[in-house]
């Protein structure tokens, strides 16, 4: 196959439309005094950028945001202080949009020790790492010799290890489409360049993220009939042990659009997590503290700047607000 080349090797550049200077969109629902610790009283959700289909997986590299807008198969790149937000990356999810998928893009992002860019592609079924001179090197691109759905988003344990959930959504149909070769949803770990199936049990795995001291593994589900975020104790060897659920969202379903779905963890262990009407603030004890509410289906989140600005992909925004805490690793 001829490899596409991504756009940010070429000196060309595109632009979407967005707000001139941010302004202010949706509020902080404080539901526990714990959170003032977390997010200070008079904090307020700026809207950074906008013009965007479904935006994701938020990471901060090299002083910047990226971010993927999964149907339109590009990575963007914003710059704090700029009033554009410009094409990183295109086509993002390897391969140009075609009719057997749904969302053709990439998703969640991340990036390894030597700061190279990792991403989950729907359009090649893969999580790959971008290499510095743009080559992309497939880190998982099968299990049992079938290919993966459309892997979703992605958490880097110290050691290397690399763990990543596969659910459908990138793919025409879901789990109807007549391309998915695998029967279930899975989550996986890739370690020495061997890809593990962890669990197959979830219906719809979506964020993952791992507490501060690794011994954690934290799983959403974006099922309507199950929306939980699911806790697994990590072994040493990589394999999950006890299981519980750490959280149940059922009872928010009804407070505004999501469910639970992109997912990540601050040094003290709370989790930020997308859901429903915004973004969830839960204690490391489960205790819901409040909701940065954006009032829009919301897909992820991430820290930036120095540590203390969370990120957040909501629908066709790029939002942002100033934290008291900083995101697990800085």
């Amino acid at each position: 196959m001829k490899r596409l080349l991504p756009l940010f090797l070429a000196p060309v550049f595109a632009f979407v439309a967005h707000a001139a200077e941010p302004v202010l969109i949706g509020k902080i629902l404080r539901l526990d005094p714990a959170l003032d610790a977390l997010i200070a009283p008079d904090a307020e959700v700026e809207k950074v950028a906008q013009g965007f289909h479904w935006s994701e997986g938020p990471l901060w590299k090299d002083g910047t945001v990226l971010f993927s807008d999964v149907p339109e198969n590009t990575i963007y790149q914003w710059t704090p202080g700029t009033t554009t937000a410009r094409v990183f990356m295109k086509p993002s999810g390897g391969m140009e949009s075609t009719k057997e998928f749904r969302e053709p893009g990439s998703n969640g992002l991340g990036r390894d020790p030597q700061n190279r860019l990792l991403a989950c592609q729907h359009g090649m079924r893969r999580v790959v790492r971008i290499e510095k001179d743009g080559t992309q090197t497939p880190l998982a691109d099968r299990y049992d010799g079938k290919k993966f759905n459309s892997p979703n988003d992605l958490a880097l344990a110290k050691n290397g290890d690399l763990f990543f959930t596969d659910p459908p959504y990138g793919l025409e149909g879901g789990n109807q489409s007549p391309i998915k070769e695998l029967k279930f949803n899975g989550v996986y770990r890739v370690s020495g360049g061997k890809v593990t199936l962890l669990t197959d049990e979830l219906t719809f795995p979506n964020g993952l993220a791992l507490s501060p001291d690794e011994k954690t593994l934290y799983v959403n589900v974006s099922d309507p009939k199950a929306p939980y975020i699911h806790a697994y104790e990590l072994q040493a060897d990589g394999t999950l042990g006890k299981h519980r659920i750490f959280f149940d969202a059922t009872s928010l379903t009804n407070s505004g659009p999501g469910l639970p779905d992109g997912l990540k963890v601050d040094r003290a262990g709370n989790l930020w997590t997308t859901g429903p009407n915004g973004v969830l603030i839960i204690s490391p004890e489960g205790k819901h503290l409040g909701t940065i509410q954006t009032g829009q289906p919301t897909g992820n989140c991430a820290w930036g700047d120095d540590g203390s600005s969370l990120y957040i992909t909501s629908n066709m925004f790029l939002l942002r607000v100033k934290t008291q805490t900083k995101g697990a690793g800085w």
